[in-house]
């Protein structure tokens, strides 16, 4: 476009032919017409954005969706970045929602949106990490806080103070979202608009689960260096969540040993007790959760709901503890 644009939108790309198409075919059709959009490709070995009126900065060597992030937005020429994920989808609407929002509010900072609960397959598991991310974001928070996660899904912040924050720490391959969080939530405010979306189709249960070891990896390293729980990666309620739900599966999987080794019926009452207390505990903390699912997909989806987030807390307190195990070694 020509003369100095409002909006910049930033977007990390790697190997990404398969949806970043579908994304700038989006920012196409956006109502909003005052944008760029820098393309900050991380070393692929694929061809695209042929023909596409972006701009390009191409990294020499894989170093990451940080490094990326950094390289576009210092070809910035806007007053505020918008910083997308390659996978995802705008609305007509979502550029003109952020822009009204840095323009009425002089003193806003930085905004973060979340991505819609809705998905085009039927396959459980994509619906329920769709509903889970919601009602995170959306029923689970306090609504009043501004401590918020500076999600790159959908996120943006004045340029000026990405630049005085020295941008994204490229020391960190993952979570390098919550990293900037912590360092912009010391000085601003980040507002949470529930009206600021984008679509994603989310992966099967391999990639995600994927994604959630590794984060857990590396939150740990962020948790040692602040020993403090916060409500941007892992609030003490989750982690309680998590430990609660594990630990009884781990208790039901003692008691089933106990049942066919130890002759002592009061031994295996204890732990029957103990696992039941465990689990309705971790119920508890999930209520508002699992009666959204309710609400939206009924009972049965509820109930299935319940073991998939066991697997998916085993699989996060798992990468947790071997990235306690790497440090101890």
């Amino acid at each position: 476009m020509r003369g100095k644009p409002f909006l910049s939108v930033v977007i990390p790309a790697y190997n990404a032919s398969g949806t970043l198409g579908k994304l700038l075919d989006s920012l196409a059709k956006s109502t909003f017409k005052n944008f760029e959009v820098i393309v900050g490709d991380d070393a692929s070995n694929e061809q695209y954005l042929v023909g596409r009126d972006v701009a390009i900065v191409r990294l020499t060597h894989n170093k990451g969706p940080a490094a990326a992030r950094n390289a576009a937005a210092k070809r910035a020429r806007g007053s505020v970045l918008v910083f997308l994920d390659a996978d995802v989808t705008c609305y007509p609407d979502t550029l003109a929602t952020i822009a009204g929002k840095f323009k009425e509010d002089r003193d806003l900072m930085a905004v973060t949106g979340v991505w819609d609960k809705h998905q085009r397959t039927k396959s459980f598991f994509p619906q329920f990490k769709a509903l889970r991310d919601w009602s995170y974001w959306t029923n689970e928070r306090d609504r009043d806080g501004y401590y918020y996660l500076f999600s790159t899904r959908i996120a943006a912040i004045r340029r000026d103070v990405f630049m005085r924050l020295g941008g994204f720490n490229e020391a960190f391959r993952q979570m390098e979202d919550v990293e900037l969080t912590y360092r912009i939530a010391k000085r601003y405010a980040i507002i949470f608009a529930p009206d600021v979306r984008v679509h994603h189709e989310f992966e099967g249960f391999g990639a995600v689960a994927k994604k959630y070891f590794w984060r857990s990896f590396y939150w740990t390293k962020l948790y040692r260096a602040r020993r403090k729980f916060d409500p941007v990666a892992t609030t003490l309620s989750e982690t309680l969540t998590a430990l609660t739900g594990v630990a009884g599966m781990g208790v039901i999987g003692v008691g089933v040993i106990l049942y066919f080794f130890v002759p002592f019926p009061w031994v295996r009452a204890v732990t029957l007790s103990a696992a039941a207390t465990l689990l309705f505990l971790h119920l508890i903390f999930l209520r508002k959760f699992l009666w959204f699912c309710y609400r939206e997909k009924g009972i049965g989806f509820a109930i299935k709901a319940i073991g998939t987030g066991l697997v998916l807390y085993t699989i996060i307190l798992t990468g947790s503890l071997y990235y306690q195990i790497k440090k101890t070694i």
